[in-house]
């Protein structure tokens, strides 16, 4: 085994750990959907929080997890009657439970997620089932004490096919007083019979308003003008608004905008600095991104012409107007709709055989003249 310090599988670079997040912004609807079905007794023992990455499904679980943990049971036949519902899944920072679940010492909770491989040197490409099989020593230890307890698997989506068929076990024949709480970005990609054994929460794009302060919560140190742009962008993500801030995506978007806009003649000597930029040792991060915005202009292209309008918030200055000349009409949308589609899997077949980024990124874009 390595002695390596491997990453945390579900921590974003540079934001806070859901762990450690302490709002929830955004969500309210999802959050006051499960508030109810524990105030009602209809507290289902299988969770699926789906929704888009960094949407704030893996905070939620956190919240969850500590409201569960730090919420006795009930007794029946208490004398003195239940206590009122709780209206708020907040607990106090201050209480023991959210100290234990912070240092991951709580021995209520079980967090299944990507374990090292089996040389330990790096982390696994999925969860694999002898992580699973770790859950049978948590639930003989945990049994003891007769509280409840809460499994979290972030992300579902990365559970092998014995991984899987494991969790299926479990939502088949819960433990008593056990909450599973399953991560999805994909859900349609899990086994039909893990989904219908769930209850699911959607949790939705965040708005520009509530984009500035989720941001501010985990230090990005963010212009408030921006919010609407980086909300564009990430469609609503947290994390992907993240990635775009840690990148200088704003920037590279406005960098791709001008060289598409300077059609029906490209501006070279742009298209090869954006180019070069993206080449060389360590870019890779910058590669992938550049990739992703030229889908989302792209996208923006087809979608101004067959709606006759370019979308209602700009993601870039002056973005709207050269959308509305690049894609005038119904018939030019879907044109770009099919060339985009095109350029893209070209680009992306090429990422994966490792061509040259610069050759790749100029090509894309010479792919995309129309």
């Amino acid at each position: 085994m390595s002695d390596v310090e491997l990453p945390e599988p579900d921590r974003i670079e540079g934001a806070l750990h859901p762990r450690e997040t302490p709002e929830l912004f955004g969500q309210g609807r999802a959050e006051a959907d499960f508030l109810t079905a524990f105030n009602t007794g209809r507290l289902h023992h299988g969770w699926m929080l789906t929704g888009p990455r960094g949407v704030g499904k893996a905070t939620l679980a956190w919240r969850i997890a500590r409201f569960l943990l730090a919420t006795p049971l009930v007794d029946k036949n208490d004398m003195f009657g239940a206590p009122p519902p709780p209206e708020t899944l907040d607990i106090s920072p201050d209480h023991p439970v959210a100290h234990r679940v912070l240092a991951l010492s709580e021995p209520g909770l079980f967090l299944l997620r990507r374990g090292p491989t089996d040389k330990g040197d790096k982390l696994a490409a999925e969860i694999r089932v002898n992580e699973v099989r770790k859950l049978g020593h948590f639930f003989s230890l945990s049994a003891a004490d007769g509280g409840r307890r809460v499994v979290i698997v972030d992300s579902a989506d990365e559970l092998n096919i014995q991984a899987a068929n494991a969790i299926l076990k479990m939502l088949e024949e819960p433990p008593a007083n056990t909450t599973i709480l399953l991560i999805s970005h994909q859900p349609a990609r899990l086994l039909p019979t893990i989904r219908s054994r769930c209850r699911v929460l959607r949790l939705g794009p965040l708005s520009p308003d509530d984009m500035t302060i989720a941001l501010a919560q985990a230090d990005a140190h963010v212009d408030p003008a921006d919010a609407p742009a980086l909300t564009e962008l990430s469609q609503g993500s947290v994390g992907e608004a993240l990635r775009l801030i840690n990148l200088g995506g704003l920037q590279l978007y406005s960098d791709i905008l001008a060289v598409l806009g300077s059609l029906p003649n490209f501006d070279r000597a742009r298209m090869l600095s954006l180019s070069d930029s993206c080449a060389g040792k360590g870019k890779e991060a910058r590669l992938d991104l550049l990739l992703t915005l030229v889908d989302q202009l792209t996208a923006r292209l087809a979608r101004t012409g067959v709606t006759g309008h370019p979308p209602l918030h700009e993601a870039a200055p002056q973005e709207a107007g050269i959308l509305a000349r690049l894609s005038p009409d119904p018939h030019t949308g879907r044109h770009w709709a099919t060339l985009a589609g095109q350029a893209s899997d070209r680009a992306r077949h090429a990422r994966a055989v490792n061509v040259d980024p610069a050759a790749l990124v100029t090509d894309l874009f010479l792919q995309l003249k129309i």
